[in-house]
């Protein structure tokens, strides 16, 4: 297993070069990238800056393994709309992602984005899946130009009405059926799975492109009650060889600290 952290723990520092360097100080593999913290729209993030990203990412040895909260920022983009307009627009800005994606380097494009997937008043779910599938279909043939893949993430009922386990996503993954559409799997997204999350790993394993490491409490791993152990007994057990990635949501303890313990916890167990 290799270890990356998401690049938004150090927004602040206006400097995605100095991130690149830190995250290889501190003893990751890769740095996945949020594209808001560069732009609004992806599509405004200029060639030079572009090459710049893997250029430093060259300078450090460190991949640039790919792109997460796709979905911050822009107006006007929803996957499950019944407008065809704005599933067209969708599928567009993904595929506008997906080249970023690809221009830096970058593999996995993670699809959590709870508010744009939320299913609308009117709409059931069965209508929901479909536009999604649509809007997948037409831009991941792109994707697969790019060698982007597309990991749709499973997320709790406190934040969506969309995909709410890793089972109902699974079953969209398998609709689009799609090599370069895949699965998602984070441990605080994890909390209401009845399985529990060794189990839910293991069933779905052959469906895992990327893991995201946090906890429940929203910090890094290590920083809560879950315990990790079983976790990456499991990711051994369907022999994960892909990026464990430390995602947080509470930031107040600095990119430094959120970095070295997290690392150092994790490496306890792999």
């Amino acid at each position: 297993m290799k270890f990356g952290i998401c690049s938004e723990i150090f927004k602040d520092w206006n400097d995605v070069g100095r991130a690149i360097a830190y995250a290889k100080q501190a003893g990751y593999d890769g740095l996945e990238i949020a594209p808001f913290t560069l732009a609004q729209y992806v599509t405004d993030i200029p060639a030079q800056t572009r090459r710049e990203i893997v250029a430093k990412a060259l300078e450090h040895d460190l991949d640039i393994l790919g792109i997460h909260w796709v979905l911050v920022g822009p107006e006007g983009i929803y996957l499950t709309h019944p407008d065809k307009a704005v599933r067209d627009r969708t599928a567009q800005y993904l595929i506008d992602l997906a080249h970023f994606c690809g221009d830096i380097g970058g593999k996995v494009m993670i699809f959590g984005s709870p508010k744009q997937r939320n299913i609308m008043d009117g709409v059931t779910y069965d209508q929901a899946v479909d536009y999604a599938v649509e809007v997948f279909g037409a831009a991941l043939p792109v994707c697969a130009e790019r060698g982007v893949t597309i990991c749709m993430e499973p997320l709790t009922h406190l934040e969506t009405n969309f995909c709410i386990s890793a089972e109902e996503t699974v079953r969209l993954i398998d609709r689009v059926a799609h090599p370069n559409l895949r699965l998602l799997l984070d441990t605080k997204a994890m909390t209401f799975e009845k399985e529990g999350r060794p189990a839910t790993i293991r069933r779905f394993g052959k469906y895992l492109a990327h893991y995201h490491a946090n906890d429940e409490n929203m910090n890094g791993p290590g920083w809560g009650e879950v315990d990790f152990a079983p976790i990456f007994d499991a990711l051994r057990d369907i022999d994960y060889r892909d990026y464990v990635s430390v995602e947080v949501f509470k930031f107040e303890p600095g990119p430094e600290a959120i970095a070295t313990k997290s690392l150092a916890y994790m490496k306890r167990f792999s």
